[in-house]
């Protein structure tokens, strides 16, 4: 057993612009990689994220004014080592409501990095004016986003279902209740 005391981990975001959103969905890991000018793991061209990476870039080519909001590649700090991908779904709604996401690269799972991405994309949502409340969609057998959000303030506030993701359980935290941590 590790004894060894737990470090909180940090985490900053890189664009992933529509170009480097296209490339991997189209599974070019090395295009992806340069348009985003750093080196990304093959998480990224995984199935899921080709998959998300495509939705996503449809979505900039309809609206680009949402690329400030949307998937961004998440670099642990100091060392530089690409641990996932996080975002937002888009922006605000006309109610003001936004939904995270975010995912680890399977050789960097259990090391606080979600809990770091969760972190900061709260940060930024409760300092955005636009913003009243975030939301988060957790399949029910994913207990590890389930134990990431625990100890944020969430609230379970129903369940929904669609074709792709299958039923989800939804949580939300109003932003002005989003504390640092």
């Amino acid at each position: 057993m590790n004894n060894a005391p737990f470090t909180p981990r940090r985490v900053r975001f890189v664009e992933l612009n529509a170009n480097a959103l296209r490339a991997l969905a189209d599974g070019d890991l090395a295009g992806g990689s340069a348009e985003a000018g750093i080196a990304l793991d093959e998480h990224f061209v995984s199935d899921r994220a080709r998959w998300i990476f495509g939705y996503r870039a449809n979505q900039l080519a309809e609206d680009p004014s949402a690329a400030a909001w949307t998937t961004r590649a998440a670099v642990s700090e100091p060392d530089g080592v690409v641990v996932g991908d996080a975002g937002f779904h888009g922006p605000p709604n006309e109610m003001g409501m936004i939904e995270v996401g975010f995912t680890v690269v399977p050789g960097c799972r259990r090391q606080g990095y979600a809990r770091a991405m969760l972190t900061a994309l709260l940060a930024r949502a409760a300092a955005e004016p636009d913003v009243k409340t975030v939301r988060a969609r957790i399949k029910s057998d994913n207990n590890a986003s389930l134990a990431t959000i625990a100890g944020f303030g969430f609230t379970r506030v129903g369940k929904q279902g669609n074709e792709h993701d299958g039923l989800v359980t939804v949580f939300e935290i109003p932003a002005d209740a989003i504390q640092a941590t």
